[in-house]
């Protein structure tokens, strides 16, 4: 048994162990999302709409979320799902590198065979990503939550950055027999990775504090979470803050092209000064919010409010920036934008976590499923609503009064989800303060 104020659960090495698990599926996903993008346009011609599509469609199988989290929750062990997750994701990543060649004299084939291999990435990505936050949220103490969300998501950043620049090394010059070299090495290493990672970690976390498994079917399961009033806006505020954290991320660049006048390399660079910022406030969140975690999730859902009416203002001066054009400090505001998604992104999950070991304990996958499937829409419908919202507006308006309308749209989105945290905060204050007083 912990002794009094001594935190239980995983240690810090523990959770350093499923964050390589974390990193290693960064990795694949970057392989499937990022870099077969750029080769179908590039290499093989494709259309725009041929990946940008099929990205879509890996979320839409996310909606499934639930269904693989009920499936971990059923058995005893939540581990063979994280290691049947990646090695299905890795599979369907194979499956798309493989279908390339085909496209040219079996387009039909060619076509199917993609289509596959990106539901197999979607459901791998589901099932390993859900199994693994759910056996977070079960093994890891409320003091550490917000801590173990920031080294979790800066360790999948670390392995998407890292395989991102390995490939791009091994690729050049790029041909079809070294992308199957370079995509395999990627997913035999994810696997390796995640199964040396996991290797006896669940045994022991059981060994010391048993996680129940659920005795309920599907359909009971998730009528009962619904049935949470806490629950039902939590995932709405899911939806709406990662509707409004993902609808930038195919327009950043385009606007400082086209508003700012940028080169490729300059308009490049301002990423990496974006996604300095989310690690620095990450690491900010991460360490805040664990430092003052004395009570749940209350105070992490204020840093998820801060994040979130930091988001706000950042696009709030983007917004005004559009306006503005040259001269205007943009680097400097999306450095304020990347630091206040990195807050709002770990305190959020951090929060996440909180409320999914809130429950019965055998339904924390659920639970999780139900969150990631809300931020899996999210993100799909973020991304095509923002490209798509600019092509249009650019059509009827200036380029500057276009960018501008859909900045608007997110700060309003990130100022409903701030608001919506700021009201789940008080009323978990006042249910604590009751049960203080009871």
């Amino acid at each position: 048994m912990a002794r009094a104020g001594t935190p239980s659960g995983f240690g810090w090495l523990s959770i350093v162990r499923l964050g390589l698990v974390q990193a290693s599926i960064g990795a694949v996903v970057m392989l499937a999302t990022s870099l077969l993008n750029r080769v179908m346009v590039v290499e093989y011609g494709m259309a725009a709409a041929v990946p940008a599509g099929l990205v879509a469609l890996h979320y839409a199988v996310q909606l499934a979320r639930p269904v693989w989290g009920h499936g971990s929750d059923r058995g005893h062990a939540r581990t063979p799902w994280i290691i049947g997750g990646v090695t299905v994701l890795g599979f369907g990543a194979m499956l798309a590198v493989f279908a390339l060649p085909l496209g040219e004299a079996q387009p039909l084939a060619a076509n199917a065979v993609l289509l596959f291999g990106f539901i197999l990435i979607g459901a791998g990505v589901g099932a390993a990503g859900t199994s693994l936050l759910a056996l977070l949220a079960a093994g890891v103490a409320p003091q550490r939550r917000a801590a173990a969300a920031a080294v979790t998501w800066i360790m999948m950043v670390m392995g998407i950055v890292i395989s991102a620049g390995t490939a791009g090394a091994l690729l050049e010059p790029f041909s079809w027999g070294r992308l199957v070299e370079v995509a395999g090495s990627i997913a035999l290493a994810a696997l390796v990775i995640t199964v040396l990672a996991t290797f006896r970690l669940e045994r022991g976390m059981q060994a010391a504090t048993p996680e129940p498994a659920s005795e309920t079917n599907f359909g009971d399961a998730l009528r009962a979470v619904f049935a949470e009033t806490a629950a039902r806006r939590f995932t709405v505020f899911v939806f709406l803050s990662m509707l409004a954290y993902s609808m930038q991320d195919l327009i950043l660049e385009p606007f400082a092209g086209i508003v700012f006048r940028m080169s490729p390399a300059q308009s490049t660079s301002l990423s990496a000064v974006q996604h300095s910022g989310v690690l620095l406030g990450m690491i900010v969140a991460g360490i805040g919010g664990s430092a003052f975690a004395g009570r749940a999730a209350g105070e992490l859902r204020g840093w998820i409010a801060a994040g979130c009416v930091g988001s706000a203002l950042a696009l709030a001066g983007l917004a005004i920036g559009a306006g503005v054009g040259p001269g205007w400090p943009l680097a400097a505001n999306i450095a304020v934008l990347g630091f206040a998604n990195g807050v709002f992104a770990v305190s959020a999950i951090g929060a996440m976590m909180s409320l999914a070991s809130s429950g019965s304990g055998a339904d924390t996958g659920v639970r999780m499923g139900v969150w990631g499937a809300a931020q899996g829409i999210a993100f799909g419908l973020g991304g095509l609503a923002g490209a798509i919202g600019v092509d249009l507006a650019r059509h009827a308006e200036s380029d500057g009064r276009a960018f501008q309308s859909i900045f608007a749209i997110e700060a309003v989105l990130f100022m409903a989800a701030a608001v919506m945290a700021a009201r789940i905060a008080r009323q978990d204050a006042a249910i604590n303060f009751r049960e203080a007083e009871a």
